[in-house]
């Protein structure tokens, strides 16, 4: 929610505000009060001009309240209006003073004011999980908590082009039983995905070279630079006989950045046009007031290659860039990704090395995000792999893996990311995509026909193993129409998004943090131990497959344990238990979300038990299953 510092009645008091803070303007309301956790704006205006108000301008606010002291940084948002976001993070007495790079502007420097915030009751908690403040590490690291400490087990959707016209904002009242279908809006995709389960959606915020136009949607300039490896505009032919890029503009035609005169096809990366991003506040705004947190990244990394070359200081640049969207959008509950890496093609990206200096520079100029959000990145592969742990990427606060391989070969990875020490929240960003057909979404090179059983099962699959190999942040659901493919546009190798949106994968979200969250906040304890299941795979099972494999978590008192178990899988014998101690064993359907009947049984002397028959009576399983094990006390 977006609100502003209240102060009370008459003209009087309005008419002093303006005298004494001609650049402060804050919307009035009837109690004085905000509440804890909602994004407030200060308004600053520039009384000097300036050449470029985006490069030449810096402005903060100097931020205090109950154990916070913080500069806050702005943005510039057109014409000498400057805005600065913030939120309180705990009840009581706030205090501001506004700073530049600019000293002799009166507009932007010693402003000031205060205001107190009140906290929001657990009923209006309840109405939006949002109240409990931003997300953050949970104590052991391993795990996301809102800023109380009430769980956050992320279950998020793939909407890469969700910030731009693909899927329009209408400020119109959606209907609670919408069916995705042609001319589909962002507010009814939202709240179609949050009545799925889904409290997460994944954008990229803008893809400034990218355009409908007489190039192919991978194409170099003269000089062998290339400018973009954009997704396809299926069926719109150049002259070259390729396919031109999709268009990616906001809903009123507004592109992120000024083209450049100098470098065509390129964005003026120091030329940015905030109409642009002020579409995108409502989304932002519209997800926060409807309890969703997105994941929010800068660029596809296609459009970097160019701005390094074309840009007189790259790290001063994008770090700019960066700094403008945490600054645009830091004072909402959300998860910011520094880079979109989901591939590091030497023609079509810079290096993870590349990015890691930048974003580091960034880190040292600006300091992390002042309201605790993690910073991420979607990555091919793995964050530890590309940028390494720690001191190494002071940066980076959350790992991943993503992309590749869609397969058996995330979960090793996922482990060693568990296994870091500081620990840090993991999760997998973008695996196997219900009906995609590309080569790298094929498991064992298999292609089933999209949204049938087998299509859907990969998905399934996917998100248990994901999680239960120690991504213990959620998951992020694969839509094949991550490109938004939509109205007046033939569907190509992706397909429509209001038919990926109605794919039944979506549907197993809501159960897997249903199993996930059965015993509370408790999931947060478990460590990795399926070196425990024996076999953990099935005779013949692929590496590259999908099948076959078994999976555990327990947590160090060895009284609870998450499992799954693939199709193709064999019933094993389970250790590390304690020696001699009954517990209670229940299977999980994972397609139904129903819990079976608890099942006694007991570890034997050397802690070892042996899993009760599959629920469908076969060994190897004929289709994948999930289960519990607690000790009974």
């Amino acid at each position: 929610m977006k609100k502003s510092l209240l102060f009370l009645n008459t003209g009087f008091y309005i008419l002093l505000l303006t005298l004494l803070f001609p650049a402060f303007t804050l919307k009035a309301s009837a109690t004085g009060d905000i509440h804890t956790w909602e994004m407030m704006e200060i308004v600053l205006k520039a009384e000097k001009e300036y050449s470029n108000y985006y490069t030449d301008v810096t402005c903060w606010v100097e931020l205090k309240g109950p154990e916070f002291s913080k500069k806050v940084y702005g943005f510039w948002d057109g014409a000498n209006v400057y805005k600065v976001r913030i939120v309180a993070t705990a009840p009581g007495k706030w205090q501001w003073t506004s700073g530049s790079n600019q000293p002799d502007d009166v507009g932007l420097n010693d402003q000031h004011g205060e205001f107190t915030a009140i906290d929001w009751t657990d009923k209006e908690k309840e109405e939006n999980p949002n109240r409990h403040g931003f997300v953050r590490s949970s104590p052991n690291g391993h795990a996301l908590v809102y800023a109380d400490g009430t769980a956050f087990f992320m279950t998020g959707d793939t909407w890469l082009a969700g910030a731009t016209w693909r899927l329009p904002f209408r400020g119109a009242a959606v209907m609670s039983d919408y069916v995705p279908g042609p001319g589909i809006g962002f507010e009814d995709a939202v709240n179609y995905r949050k009545n799925q389960g889904f409290n997460s959606v994944s954008m990229i915020s803008c893809f400034p070279n990218w355009e409908s136009d007489l190039n192919a949607a991978t194409y170099a300039d003269s000089t062998g630079l290339f400018l973009r490896n954009a997704w396809e505009k299926f069926d719109y032919l150049v002259a070259d006989g390729n396919m031109t890029s999709k268009n990616m503009r906001d809903e009123y035609g507004n592109k992120p950045f000024h083209m450049s005169d100098e470098h065509l096809g390129v964005a003026d990366f120091d030329q940015i046009i905030p109409e642009y991003f002020q579409s995108l506040d409502k989304k932002m705004q519209y997800l926060s007031d409807v309890g969703i947190v997105p994941l929010l990244e800068t660029v596809r990394r296609d459009n970097c290659p160019a701005w390094k070359a074309y840009s007189d200081n790259f790290n001063e640049s994008y770090s700019r860039f960066v700094q403008y969207l945490i600054s645009r959008y830091g004072a909402y509950n959300f998860l910011f990704s520094g880079i979109h890496l989901d591939w590091i093609p030497k023609e079509y990206s810079l290096t993870a090395d590349e990015f890691n200096e930048v974003l580091t520079y960034h880190l040292n100029k600006y300091g992390p995000l002042p309201f605790g959000q993690p910073h991420t990145t979607l990555i091919n592969n793995s964050t530890y792999l590309q940028f390494g742990h720690g001191e190494n990427c002071p940066w980076l606060t959350m790992h991943s893996v993503g992309n590749k391989p869609r397969d058996h070969g995330f979960y090793p990875a996922l482990e060693v990311l568990y296994n870091l020490t500081p620990a840090y929240p993991a999760i997998n960003f973008e695996p196997y995509y219900t009906g995609w057909n590309h080569e790298i979404n094929k498991p064992a090179g298999e292609r089933p026909e999209a949204n049938s059983p087998r299509d859907n099962y990969f998905s399934r699959a996917q998100m248990y193993g994901s999680v239960l190999s120690g991504g213990l942040s959620g998951h992020v659901h694969g839509t094949a129409s991550y490109d938004i493919t939509t109205t007046g546009e033939p569907e190509g190798m992706r397909p429509h998004i209001w038919e990926a949106l109605r794919y039944e994968s979506a549907n197993y979200m809501k159960h897997l943090a249903a199993f996930v969250l059965s015993e509370g906040i408790r999931f947060q304890e478990l460590q990795p131990a399926s070196q425990l299941i024996s076999p953990r795979k099935a005779p013949g099972s692929p590496e590259d497959g999908l099948d076959g494999w078994s999976f555990m978590m327990l947590t160090p008192e060895k009284d609870f344990a998450l499992l799954y178990f693939e199709n193709k899988a064999v019933i094993p014998v389970l250790s590390g238990f304690n020696a001699g101690v009954s517990y209670a064993f229940q299977w999980f359907d994972t397609i139904t979300g129903e819990w079976s009947a608890k099942i006694p049984v007991t570890a034997d002397k050397k802690g070892k038990i042996k899993v009760p028959a599959f629920p469908d009576g076969k060994n190897p399983a004929s289709m994948d299953i999930a289960a519990k094990i607690i000790e009974n006390r």
